[in-house]
């Protein structure tokens, strides 16, 4: 009997994992590890992040864990990054973008740089990760990229046009790599959360009428956890999702799909 176990687990893949030291990023390390992937984990606190490096390790004994600080706004230390993973030799296949950030604004309150700066964070460092990484995933052959997204780069949900705008030109990255990339073996898919319980969502979430409203719009009536991003992360990642590319994959609560 075939129980296809190979298909259901990360054994022999690396990931790369940004944002890797709190919230979805952490959640996603862990699951990746938890299902056999060897880890590379970057974040911009260096303290932080090896305290969490130290953490995964000690979790997920027989997986290597090794991480790196940088500012992926930032040019120079997107290269940095790719130097180190050149200089420790390893065998990247899986890219997980999930850095970024947010400054919510009314859209005529924004400064050029502050919008731009939501830019860099959000989309110019993950399309520049992915080419960057391009040669590493392609010399795998079957390799993976997930973007995180978000439902508010297909809907409007207050969080600033900007931060939105970012989020869906992320999704239409996602499906032009998967079609260019696929010859190279490279499978591009993208996660698009609604709210889900981190450190960045809290201080909305404590609000309970801002709270109750979020639950309306909600059908199953609570709030996301990230260990339920992840999973959906490494679903995507898996030899089983090996026909599925160029998705988004909404981590809703249902939210995309409520009505009248």
């Amino acid at each position: 009997m075939n129980l296809r176990t190979d298909a259901w687990q990360l054994t022999g893949h690396t990931a790369l994992i940004t944002g890797a030291s709190k919230g979805i990023g952490l959640a996603v390390a862990r699951e990746l590890g938890g299902l056999g992937a060897d880890l590379l984990l970057v974040a911009r606190d260096q303290v932080h992040l090896e305290q969490v490096r130290a953490e995964l390790a000690e979790d997920l004994p027989g997986r290597e864990v090794l991480a790196f600080g940088a500012d992926l706004a930032e040019e120079e230390e997107r290269l940095a990054v790719f130097d180190w993973i050149a200089d420790i030799d390893a065998p990247v296949s899986l890219l997980i973008n999930n850095a970024g950030g947010n400054a919510p604004e009314a859209t005529l309150a924004y400064e050029s740089e502050d919008y731009r700066a939501i830019f860099e964070q959000n989309l110019f460092s993950a399309f520049e990760m992915c080419r960057l990484a391009h040669p590493h995933l392609a010399e795998h052959g079957n390799a993976a990229i997930v973007n995180v997204g978000s439902v508010s780069g297909a809907v409007h949900v207050r969080t600033g046009s900007p931060y939105g705008m970012t989020k869906a030109a992320l999704h239409q990255l996602t499906r032009n790599l998967a079609v260019e990339w696929a010859v190279d073996g490279i499978r591009v898919n993208a996660v698009a959360p609604w709210y889900i319980r981190t450190q960045r969502s809290e201080p909305a979430l404590a609000d309970p009428d801002y709270l109750e409203e979020v639950l309306e719009r909600t059908p199953l009536k609570r709030i996301g956890e990230p260990e339920e991003v992840a999973a959906a992360v490494a679903f995507l990642c898996l030899p089983a999702a090996g026909y599925i590319t160029g998705q988004v994959l909404a981590v809703d609560g249902g939210f995309l799909s409520y009505g009248f």
